[in-house]
């Protein structure tokens, strides 16, 4: 079995998989909200109550067999980085990144987590060079999840970040692809190629937003708004288009951002042009979503399958509809054999 733990600032979302053959097979699934703080922000154990008993909760209507799990930090609070290096041996890799690592994060290494994985040899390039994806924690983020797992009883078996779990789960082997994830509170954007991820950024525009542009445009509590958002969308035929009028700026926003990122990997990286856009996360689910960013970025778009590389009985199906890019985050974590 293998389980992935996808702690959100609103939701808690979990997947347990099985092995079958050289594939998996959906086992177990749920997604449970809380109100409190995200381990982040908790300053004393006792904030995190709220989040661990969500856990429990969870784990029990879910029937969760495993304990063992996998977990992602929040894309904004660490740091990744894509950093070229002679043509080196991966010895000689792993010693130059915990030389020099210390250049490309904003905090002391002491007080970091870090790791490194080797994107790609380019030995025809000149000179020839190894790309490498560094990612670094603050020890002080990975304490305080691997306090709210233990408090919930569970045994955490991987860490990683947000981005490398969607990479997992949602990017293709073959092409050059922009993964975007609304969440509540950021939206996290990544560039993978060849089903590696190459290049993230982190925003703090995301669901929160597109709910208080609704609230704010309409007068209406952000309840009623959320409400509205959901349904509605960016379809130009509800509510008169009331609320694709109010969040249209705010995905504009979006749309902006996304746009330096593929212009920023190709002019650092000199990769492929991402050729589609992959949606995730709560906001990816509101009507229209995707052909509206489709339209502003000029290329495809569409709203992800996080159980693409999983086998799913046909009654889980039906009753994943309209929850599925929920899980995206989860399934990656599930999909890393741990």
């Amino acid at each position: 079995m293998s389980v992935g733990l996808d702690i959100g600032s609103n939701t808690i979302k979990v997947v347990e998989l099985s092995k079958e053959g050289k594939g998996w097979r959906l086992k177990a699934s749920g997604v449970v909200g809380y109100q409190g703080k995200a381990p982040e922000y908790a300053k004393e154990d006792k904030e995190m109550v709220p989040v661990v008993e969500a856990i429990k909760k969870l784990y029990k209507e879910a029937k969760i067999s495993s304990k063992d799990i996998a977990i992602a930090l929040p894309e904004a609070q660490v740091y990744t980085r894509t950093v070229k290096f002679p043509l080196l041996t991966d010895a000689e890799v792993a010693s130059a990144v915990r030389w020099e690592a210390e250049q490309y994060i904003p905090i002391p290494v002491t007080e970091a987590i870090v790791q490194h994985s080797i994107i790609e040899r380019r030995e025809s390039a000149t000179p020839a060079e190894v790309l490498v994806l560094l990612v670094a924690a603050p020890k002080s983020l990975v304490e305080k999840y691997a306090k709210a797992v233990d408090m919930a009883g569970l045994n955490l078996i991987v860490v990683e970040t947000e981005l490398m779990a969607l990479v997992r789960s949602l990017a293709p082997q073959d092409q050059t692809v922009l993964i975007v994830d609304f969440g509540a509170k950021a939206t996290d954007i990544a560039v993978a190629r060849n089903g590696f991820l190459t290049f993230s950024r982190s925003i703090p525009t995301a669901g929160e937003a597109f709910t208080r542009a609704v609230a704010q445009s309409l007068g209406v509590e952000e309840k009623q708004a959320e409400e509205y958002k959901r349904a509605y969308g960016m379809s130009q035929s509800q509510l008169e288009g009331k609320i694709k009028t109010a969040l249209e700026p705010v995905f504009r926003t979006v749309a902006d951002e996304m746009k330096k990122a593929i212009h920023f990997y190709q002019s650092e990286e000199k990769g492929d042009t991402p050729r589609s856009a992959i949606l995730s996360g709560g906001s990816a689910g509101m009507p229209e979503v995707a052909s509206v960013l489709a339209k502003m970025l000029g290329i495809e778009v569409v709203v992800g399958n996080p159980f693409s590389k999983i086998t799913v009985d046909p009654a889980a199906v039906k009753s994943l509809a309209g929850f599925a890019q929920l899980y995206s985050i989860a399934s990656g974590l599930a999909l890393r054999e741990i």
